[in-house]
């Protein structure tokens, strides 16, 4: 799927023949409109998809197959353009991509991206590459933005409930489980990438090769810990469920380990394997630092969680912290991560406040709820065209339709910038008037005819995303 031509919609490649005669240039901007499930949007993905498809020219060959593929479909193909393109540009787009900061959390229907042919031959190009541009940012920004609403919405019970570093303990309150439930190795990397812009916990491989492929991150920059799974524990036969558990504790002393334990009948095993007879090998074990955290992988969430703490508060001294808490001793923990989301985390933590728990007491493993469970009008991601010139003259176009005011498109170029600690866009031509010397356009050239501006790293990202972008700090980041 590397062929650049065919990353699009088959009717795009139609529309060459449909602007009006004249037209030179077609300008176009990305954001997530007003009315998704979140009034943020974490921006995300850009830099991945520039340096995988447009720092790579098209060919003859790529050409050739497009035009084969698009006549058999009986489409007309342009391929008089993609041949300008392949012998004036050397198989590069000729394009100009403005976009944010990648890492900041803007209002909904912000700007994000800003994209306009630089060859006047080639001004059908614009919208041409909208399918293959849009996809490219709606999943990772959305997979963020999910992750970072997550992060808020945990933050809060660590506040209210836990005393010591709360950045500290929510960096891993919410593992990334979702590598096997997501449609391709390319959305695990996207998504996985997207999530450990908030978190640090993840066993989606992909995302860790992502971060340092794409955003240059010089260290692996998400974590995990042995684990088990059902095929290792049930191996041990029923009978011998309480030595799959031994094993666990004995194969890995330090640390770490989790133990799923649902295989048979989890409340026994709480209530007799764990607080019974290894009850002196994890306290043993917690004396060395490390930590056991017992997995529950089925059930209904808040019963089972209730059940297990209270279960472990019976044989496990507790602490109760300055905020009036109980916490089970470090050594010990829970962790939930079957078929989950952002609700289901809320109501978990909602009801361990009720009954007097620390947050810090549970973490979170989600899967299809934060990779999969996704799609483009979760945030009602949209590319339109908001300007066009013809015969010289250069004009503002959208969209205003009565059956549904909420799809309406800005007009104009626009420009994104903060001003007294908001972010504001409006017309280009209205921002340079209005603002002068005293604010930045942060929709700033990250693409161009093939060469690559402004890029960032991984940490930069998070950064962006945990303090926000401050006007203060615009030069310096952008």
């Amino acid at each position: 799927m590397g062929n650049l031509i065919l990353a699009t919609d088959s009717y795009k490649a139609s529309h060459f023949k449909q602007y009006p005669p004249g037209t030179t240039r077609v300008t176009s901007y990305i954001e997530a409109r007003v009315g998704g499930n979140f009034k943020k949007v974490l921006f995300f993905g850009l830099q991945a998809f520039i340096k995988e498809y447009l720092s790579k020219p098209i060919c003859l060959a790529d050409i050739d197959e497009a035009e084969f593929i698009f006549e058999g479909q009986g489409m007309p193909f342009n391929r008089d353009g993609w041949v300008h393109i392949l012998r004036k540009h050397n198989g590069y787009m000729p394009v100009v991509i403005e976009a944010l900061p990648e890492g900041v959390v803007v209002p909904v229907g912000t700007p994000l991206v800003q994209i306009y042919n630089t060859d006047p031959a080639c001004f059908w190009l614009t919208s041409y590459l909208e399918t293959a541009l849009l996809r490219a940012i709606w999943y990772p920004s959305t997979v963020a933005t999910l992750s970072w609403y997550s992060r808020q919405t945990l933050g809060r019970f660590v506040e209210q409930t836990t005393d010591g570093d709360a950045s500290a303990i929510l960096d891993f309150m919410l593992h990334d489980f979702g590598a096997r439930g997501v449609s391709s190795g390319e959305s695990a990397m996207l998504g996985g990438m997207a999530h450990l812009i908030n978190f640090k916990g993840t066993d989606t491989v992909e995302g860790l090769i992502g971060a340092m492929r794409y955003y240059d991150a010089g260290e692996v920059v998400g974590f995990s810990v042995p684990a088990s799974e059902h095929s290792t524990m049930t191996s041990w036969g029923e009978d011998r469920e309480d030595m799959a558990y031994a094993n666990m504790l004995r194969s890995f002393p330090d640390g770490i380990v989790s133990i799923v334990a649902d295989s048979y009948d989890y409340m026994n095993a709480v209530d007799n394997i764990f607080g019974d007879q290894l009850k002196a090998e994890i306290i043993e074990r917690g004396q060395r630092g490390g930590r056991t955290v017992i997995r529950p992988d089925s059930g209904d969430p808040v019963k089972t969680v209730m059940f297990t703490l209270n279960s472990l508060a019976h044989v496990f001294e507790c602490e109760t912290n300055t905020k009036g808490f109980r916490v089970l001793p470090a050594y010990i923990r829970v962790l939930w991560g079957d078929g989950i989301d952002l609700t289901d985390m809320t109501e978990i933590l909602y009801s361990m406040r009720v009954q007097g728990w620390a947050a810090e007491n549970i973490v979170f493993g989600m899967g299809g709820g934060l990779l999969q469970k996704v799609n483009r009008d979760s945030l009602r991601f949209a590319m339109k065209a908001n300007q066009i010139e013809v015969d010289g003259v250069s004009q503002p176009i959208s969209k205003s339709p009565k059956t549904d005011p909420s799809k309406g498109s800005k007009a104009g170029t626009q420009a994104v910038f903060v001003k007294d600690g908001k972010y504001k866009s409006m017309r280009s031509k209205d921002f340079y008037a209005f603002a002068g010397d005293t604010c930045i356009n942060l929709l700033q050239n990250r693409y161009a005819n093939g060469q690559t501006y402004s890029l960032t790293d991984f940490e930069a990202v998070r950064q962006r995303a945990k303090h926000g972008l401050y006007e203060a700090d615009i030069k310096k980041v952008a």
